[in-house]
């Protein structure tokens, strides 16, 4: 049974809601620094939400499949999306994307996509798409996706721009319709890739096993001047975990002059999820971004290693339109030495297009590093702002705590009438 609310005198009810506005108050301030950096943490592979470029809340689109569901009686394609983005994902903003296109768009420049499709008249892509046959049905949109990031213009959004929205794509099958890798297929659009002088051909699948003929028609293509961008990886198994595969050796990303490329998250990390490989040349951005599909005016939202390669691919694009005078292996090398650096070099397209390397002889075919010295862009400014801005957030945090806990404890003591805590009510008899 509820006793009757007793009242303590000399205590009016303002100071008790002042007490638990105080306490509320300094809750709210202990949790507040912690939840700072919460936005670093990892992101889903097809996560709903993007994050803003700015820092503010992200915006809820459709997710990209990597591929359709290969048990399914039906084909079923992946449907239009009826979402917009209404702002620039990070992604873009890491690449440095809105200065890149002041010194290049990726004009005259041809780069070949071997995935699912493209669908010729996807928004941003008009013109510029060039797809014969099986490679014009694009079922399930990662194709399209993808090109949209190597060359998409970004339509009523230009801030959603691909790397080199100027350049023209020469799609191509390396799957099945529903997205499954096929190595004779890839095979032959490596081939094709090759007879059509594509300056650079993108592989955004993965084989696990070594083809001979697949290995002589990359062979042929940097022979002939291509660049030759892959995915590193195989996107994870949708079942079981990815630990449980070994580490091993993927196709074509593990021949010789091959860039291969992996994802990362937005704080510089892979995935949890990804499998394990050796040979990374470069990792780019490869969760929360943002492209069309082959269906309709809506965004999706993708990641994976194939978008990483695709990023890679427009930033090859981009430093052949910038450098036309560079051969293959002086693009991949320019690639890899400005990369911003970590365990696996991060690419920076904007300091690939505008460094001046400290050496003009090309590196050797197939070598996966440049050894002369590199004009790398200066972080160390930024750095160090950063760290303040940490500083002065801890230390403006600390005074506000002490503020809080002094007008608490002033207000227990007002209401004690200035007694020691635990000194009982004063007889009034």
């Amino acid at each position: 049974m509820r006793q009757p609310e007793r009242r303590t005198t000399g205590r009016p009810r303002t100071a008790r809601t002042t007490r638990l506005l105080y306490g509320a108050t300094l809750a709210a301030a202990l949790v507040a620094p912690v939840a700072v950096p919460a936005h670093a943490g990892p992101l889903s592979r097809t996560p709903a939400a993007s994050p803003a470029a700015d820092g503010a809340k992200g915006q809820e689109l459709p997710g990209m499949p990597f591929a359709l569901d290969a048990r399914a009686e039906a084909v079923v394609c992946t449907p239009a999306s009826k979402e917009r983005a209404k702002k620039q994902d990070w992604s873009r903003q890491r690449l440095d994307l809105d200065r890149l296109h002041r010194h290049t768009t990726g004009a005259g420049v041809t780069v070949a996509l071997i995935s699912t499709g493209v669908a010729p008249g996807a928004e941003g892509l008009d013109g510029r798409v060039t797809a014969r046959g099986e490679a014009a049905d694009d079922c399930v949109g990662q194709g399209t996706f993808l090109a949209g990031l190597i060359a998409g213009s970004g339509g009523p959004t230009p801030r959603l721009a691909g790397v080199a929205p100027a350049a023209k794509v020469l799609a191509l099958r390396g799957t099945d319709r529903r997205g499954q890798p096929d190595p004779a297929l890839v095979t032959a659009a490596v081939r094709t890739a090759t007879t059509a002088e594509a300056d650079v051909i993108a592989v955004a699948v993965a084989l696990p096993r070594k083809d001979t003929a697949l290995t002589r028609a990359v062979a042929e293509a940097r022979k002939a001047g291509a660049v030759v961008v892959a995915a590193a990886t195989p996107e994870p198994p949708s079942r079981g975990s990815a630990d449980e595969i070994p580490s091993r050796t993927y196709w074509p990303a593990g021949e010789p002059g091959v860039l291969a490329v992996a994802d990362m998250l937005p704080a510089g990390a892979r995935p949890d999820s990804a499998l394990r490989t050796e040979g990374i040349d470069l990792a780019a951005p490869g969760a929360g971004v943002v492209s069309g599909g082959p269906r309709g005016k809506g965004h999706y939202l993708g990641g994976g290693v194939a978008v990483a390669t695709a990023y890679a691919a427009g930033a090859a694009a981009a430093v052949r339109a910038a450098h036309p005078q560079e051969p293959a292996d002086a693009v991949t090398r320019r690639l890899t030495a400005t990369a911003y650096p970590a365990d696996i070099p991060q690419l920076d397209a904007y300091a690939a297009v505008t460094t001046v390397l400290g050496g003009a002889a090309a590196a050797p075919a197939g070598a996966e590093r440049a050894t002369d010295a590199v004009a790398v862009r200066d972080t160390s400014d930024a750095d160090r702002a950063t760290g303040r801005a940490v500083l002065f957030v801890l230390l403006g945090s600390a005074g506000v705590l002490s503020l809080l806990w002094a007008g608490f404890a002033l207000t227990r003591a007002r209401a004690r009438g200035w007694r020691p805590a635990g000194a009982g009510t004063p007889d009034r008899g």
